[in-house]
């Protein structure tokens, strides 16, 4: 197979593009750094499109292997034609090669092979040749009896004879072909209620059924885990003579031969014990599969959105971790996330130690000057919540907070990193820092924890495991190299995920800091144990120093461009010192008079590159966060019995999914936005107009406080619409 001609196609690039991507795969360079630092090669694609390209690239390539593997069997049958070497050639799925191997695969003991094994394979094949004038099937079985091959009786013969019929029809791949498109396209998925008394959250499935080709993909992962539960009973529906029809028009001669008769019924068992049952599972496969992928997708998105949230910079954080019984964990961090102070609090049942609280917090507050308060949204929240609104209101400090979501802090908490980290502070404190930590910097806390565990998706206990670990992998990679890191600061965990870093060599970095001291330079990294040149090409670019001896490590250019850099500079009448001091305002004009073409022709770079020089030179230490909207911080709590019909609020979006998107609007419990409630006009997907940490305006639609429910609309009052 031509890889770079296939997916120049698949992909819609210059083919000269595909294969400059293979060839850097091939290589061993990471999707950031060919992102970032070969743009020229592929023609500005993006990581997200690149990292397509590779999982599109290793599917062809497990294809093309298996499509080797099959020839060798087949060959090895000597059973192969030119006939089924094309077949097998022109295969462009691995679900139609293996159609295509069924009938040479080794099989394990079937009724077919049983009858093949007593010798009825001529009778079989006598039938299937339907001659118009032949005998009847039932008198050319008496042929076949025979005490030597156990076979007693015509009948028996006869029935042995349609079995063999029956699967050489079940291994047609066009029959298999043709049934599976039609019921792609005409099947309908049907759940049932395993016990019709039983109560779960599953009774809206009870009596489901809906179009294979249309059913959401939030749907499929439904009954999926109400099968898996016990709670439904799932289905795959088609016309069953419609799809004997398609067998007959390929099996069937139309010729009034008296095996017609024998042969329709054994086509009709094919479809019924053989073929059916196989098609429906590979269509709920299918199906999940493409769930599945939906998911990761929309997983992914939410995942990147909320590591790229804007961090709050350089405020004293006192993070709350509610809780009931055991109290409310407290920590308060300076604005570098370096930990001030801890302790336990008691405001929320069965305590309600709320003066003994509020004096401890509030002596935090008055000490440390605290500027921001972060709360879990765990259990105790809305009590916790409630209290740090008092207490602001009783400080007058012009303290604001914010509730974060405290999904995977647990776990983090235990973990042996947490416990390195802090090794004199118990799980429960920890979890309060991580929380303070989130606010200050979503990214550089979240990529400590499992991505699974940070809860932006939907269903994802139920993906695969490998497919959503490498989706949602890619995202913190793709996501941590764009911001950079720094050197001097970044925890392990962080280092980690830079191009090219393997989680050793990131803990051999925190090493040699602490041995030698803060780097102050990148090209230090080559001293660093097992961090060789390969390695260093990969990650300098995304490693930072804030206060190095060049100003052009605190960037994003690679240092294999640093002369095209200096050289850059000196054209336009500038050098590092101006960089240093921000004096290059006029930058960009001089670069436009001077011509991008013919500067990047001097500097021997493509003009993707040069502006990509230009920008990171006109801003050293830049962050690609600080252009986004700042997270919203408040300083009061509303209850949601406060809630009223056509209320409009601010809210910031907390999660997307398939059917809408899950809004906090300060009263504890999010509110649900409804797909057709987000917009006037259709869209497929919430994500199309919504991302986590957006900031929108809502309003209320209905309350149900009983059972926390709220739900919104962002198309404007809904009062006001019905008097329309």
């Amino acid at each position: 197979m031509d890889f770079a001609n296939v997916l120049s196609s698949e992909f819609k690039i210059k083919p000269e593009y595909s294969a400059n991507l293979i060839k850097l795969f091939e290589e061993g360079n990471t999707i950031p750094f060919i992102a970032r630092y070969r743009k020229e090669q592929h023609g500005t694609m993006d990581d997200q499109q690149i990292r397509l390209f590779s999982e599109r690239y290793e599917y062809l390539q497990n294809l093309e292997k298996r499509k080797g593997e099959i020839s060798a069997s087949i060959e090895g049958q000597d059973k192969m034609t030119e006939e089924l070497a094309a077949a097998i050639e022109r295969a462009a799925t691995l679900s139609e090669l293996e159609d295509i191997y069924r009938p040479y695969k080794p099989k394990r003991k079937t009724r077919a092979s049983v009858a093949r094994e007593k010798g009825l394979e001529p009778l079989a094949a006598a039938i299937m040749a339907q001659e118009a004038n032949g005998a009847y099937p039932i008198d050319m079985a008496k042929e076949y009896i025979s005490e030597e091959t156990d076979v007693e009786t015509a009948e028996a013969a006869l029935s042995g004879a349609m079995d063999i019929i029956a699967e050489d029809i079940s291994d047609n791949a066009d029959i298999r072909r043709r049934l599976k498109n039609v019921i792609f396209l005409g099947g309908r998925l049907v759940s049932l209620a395993a016990d019709k008394e039983a109560e779960s959250v599953y009774t809206s499935y009870y009596d489901f059924a809906e179009s294979v080709k249309t059913v959401a993909g939030h749907r499929i992962l439904a009954v999926d885990r109400g099968e898996k539960e016990g709670f439904l009973k799932v289905s795959v529906s088609f016309d069953t003579a419609k799809a004997h029809s398609i067998i007959y028009s390929v099996v069937l001669k139309d010729n009034g031969s008296p095996s017609c008769e024998t042969v329709t019924a054994a086509a009709n068992d094919a479809y019924d014990r053989l073929i059916f049952p196989s098609i429906e599972r590979e269509v709920r496969n299918e199906l999940t599969l493409r769930a599945d992928i939906s998911a990761i997708g929309v997983f992914s998105t939410n995942l990147r959105q909320l590591l790229m949230q804007p961090p709050v910079r350089n405020k004293v954080t006192l993070g709350l971790d509610p809780g009931y019984r055991t109290g409310c964990k407290v920590a308060v961090v300076d604005g570098t996330g370096r930990v001030l102070e801890t302790g336990v609090i008691y405001p929320a049942p069965p305590h309600k130690k709320t003066e003994e609280a509020k004096r401890i917090v509030g002596g935090m507050c008055r000490k440390y000057g605290v500027e921001v308060m972060a709360i879990g949204n765990g259990t105790a929240s809305k009590e916790t919540e409630m209290f740090a609104s008092s207490l602001i209101a009783e400080l007058g400090m012009g303290i604001s907070y914010m509730v974060v979501s405290e999904a995977g802090a647990s776990v983090y908490s235990a973990s042996p990193l947490a416990a390195k980290e802090f090794p004199e502070f118990d799980v429960s404190l920890r979890s309060a820092v991580s929380i303070a930590r989130r606010l200050q910097d979503p990214l550089a806390e979240l990529v400590k924890i499992d991505p699974k565990a940070i809860g932006v998706g939907q269903y994802q206990h139920d993906m695969p495991p490998k497919m959503l670990d490498e989706a949602l992998g890619g995202v913190v990679e793709d996501c941590v190299n764009s911001v950079g890191v720094d050197l001097n600061t970044a925890s392990p965990s962080l280092l980690s995920r830079v191009a090219g870093l393997s989680a050793a060599v990131s803990k051999n970095i925190v090493d040699f800091r602490e041995e030698n001291g803060a780097f102050t330079s990148r090209k230090q990294l080559l001293k660093v144990a097992k961090l060789g040149p390969k390695a260093y090409t990969q990650c300098a670019g995304f490693c930072r120093i804030a206060e190095g001896k060049d100003v052009l490590d605190n960037t994003g250019v690679h240092p294999e461009s640093y002369d095209a850099a200096k050289t850059l500079l000196t054209l336009c009448g500038y050098d590092l010192k101006d960089v240093s001091r921000n004096e290059i305002d006029e930058l960009p004009e001089r670069i436009a008079q001077l011509g991008e073409e013919a500067l990047a022709q001097k500097l021997s770079v493509g003009v993707p590159t040069l502006r990509d020089i230009a920008k990171e030179l006109a801003a050293p230490g830049r962050d690609p966060r600080d252009s986004l909207p700042a997270p919203m911080l408040r300083t009061d709590i509303l209850d949601i019995k406060d809630l009223k019909a056509g209320m409009e609020l601010d809210g910031t979006v907390r999660n997307v999914i398939d059917f809408g998107a899950f809004i906090d609007i300060g009263v504890h419990q999010d509110g649900l936005v409804h797909i057709s409630q987000i917009c006037n006009h259709y869209i497929k997907h919430p994500s199309e107009k919504l991302k986590v940490g957006d900031i929108v305006k809502v309003w209320v639609m209905s309350v149900d406080a009983a059972k926390k429910r709220i739900s919104l609309t962002m198309k404007g009052e809904p009062i006001a619409d019905e008097k329309k």
